[in-house]
């Protein structure tokens, strides 16, 4: 991204893009406690076309884009949340311990009285370990799967697919289920490896879900590898989880980034049964394929403009189940301050039944993104 907001600089959370620039720290002892937050709403008009027969999760639908209707606005948050970061980090008898507790919620709602009482904690974990032992980490946090596309997705800090479903009470999709399924946030015990010139290794076991069935009594495991060299990474990953319904989830991933310049090139890849468009499982026991292509470019420090395309496919399915979302989003992102970001972005999501009818939700969106 621009400025200090690198997304190569953040750890597995999605929100340490507001914490590691701008937060504020307190010192006690030997302890530091840091205190940060992200603000951003965009207004977005969504218009939708095309059939409303297609079955399944079908992004690009009326039902999910516009509430039923042709066309919808919204005023609310992008694909993050309003959120309050809080962390800590100390280092007793050698070993570093940190702690981190994120809690978000929604901008829009549909109702001008109702308490707006959608509190989204996505994180509550700790860590400790060692420049040599490596780290453990236990608790509540993103898994790995998908961690490296969402965070290098340019539409992070604005809203890519703006299907009203989701913008209304919680978050816009960016490009989810039409270029990778949702990392998610579980509970987790994992261990990541010191950096072994470049490479790092991350092992986690993770709380079985049961978006595609009753879960299995065995844990979820994921595992990513990465490489960083100079103004690039490569990673891969992988995951698994049995369902009580016969169902088995199990995902490969591989991507990678780089940067010439001010142009920045990124494409990852995901393939596996039952990954979901969503969420784990939840398009059923059927394989997938996902991919998302992105170049962006600095025209000046401040100004970055952006192209990215994605897809989520499903290879078995009949009539108007959905066979295929996809969706091409263009932005521009105006470092306003260091602190302050303007966007304006233009999206086109299109769902495809098995059988060829489509849906199409085209979304024009502008706004603000504040870290503190």
């Amino acid at each position: 991204m621009m400025k200090s907001f690198t997304l190569s600089s953040l750890s597995i959370a999605l929100v340490a893009l507001a914490g590691s620039a701008n937060a504020v720290e307190f010192k006690a002892g030997d302890t530091t406690v840091t205190v940060g937050g992200i603000v951003n709403t965009y207004l977005t008009q969504s218009d939708c076309s095309g059939s409303t027969a297609i079955t399944g999760i079908a992004l690009g639908t009326r039902a999910f884009g516009c509430g039923g209707e042709n066309s919808s606005l919204q005023i609310g948050n992008g694909l993050l949340p309003n959120y309050l970061n809080v962390g800590m980090k100390t280092t007793q008898a050698g070993i570093d311990i940190s702690a981190t507790i994120g809690i978000g919620s929604a901008a829009a709602t549909n109702s001008q009285i109702a308490n707006n009482n959608n509190v989204d904690v996505r994180q509550g974990f700790a860590t400790f370990g060692t420049a040599s032992f490596g780290t453990i980490k236990f608790g509540r946090d993103y898994g790995y799967f998908g961690k490296n596309a969402i965070l290098s997705d340019m539409t992070l800090l604005g809203v890519g697919i703006a299907d009203r479903a989701t913008q209304n009470g919680r978050v816009s999709l960016g490009h989810i289920g039409a270029g990778y399924t949702y990392l998610g946030t579980y509970g987790m015990i994992s261990y990541t490896t010191p950096n072994l010139s470049g490479f790092s290794l991350t092992l986690g076991l993770l709380n079985p879900v049961d978006d595609g069935g009753p879960a299995d009594d065995s844990p979820q495991f994921q595992a990513l590898l990465e490489y960083k060299f100079g103004s690039g990474k490569v990673w891969g990953a992988v995951k698994q989880q049995d369902f009580r319904n016969n169902v088995e989830t199990e995902g490969f991933e591989i991507g990678g980034s780089i940067a010439f310049g001010g142009l920045n090139l990124l494409g990852n890849y995901q393939t596996g049964d039952a990954l979901g468009i969503l969420a784990d499982g939840d398009s059923g026991d059927v394989e997938q394929d996902n991919y998302l292509i992105q170049a962006t470019y600095n025209v000046t420090p401040a100004v970055k403009i952006g192209l990215s395309y994605g897809e989520n496919k499903l290879k078995d399915g009949i009539g108007f189940g959905i066979e295929k979302n996809s969706n091409l989003t263009g932005g521009i992102y105006y470092s306003l301050t260091p602190s302050l970001t303007l966007v304006g972005e233009i999206s086109e999501t299109e769902s495809e039944a098995f059988n060829g009818t489509k849906a199409d939700l085209t979304g024009y969106s502008i706004g603000a993104i504040l870290f503190f």
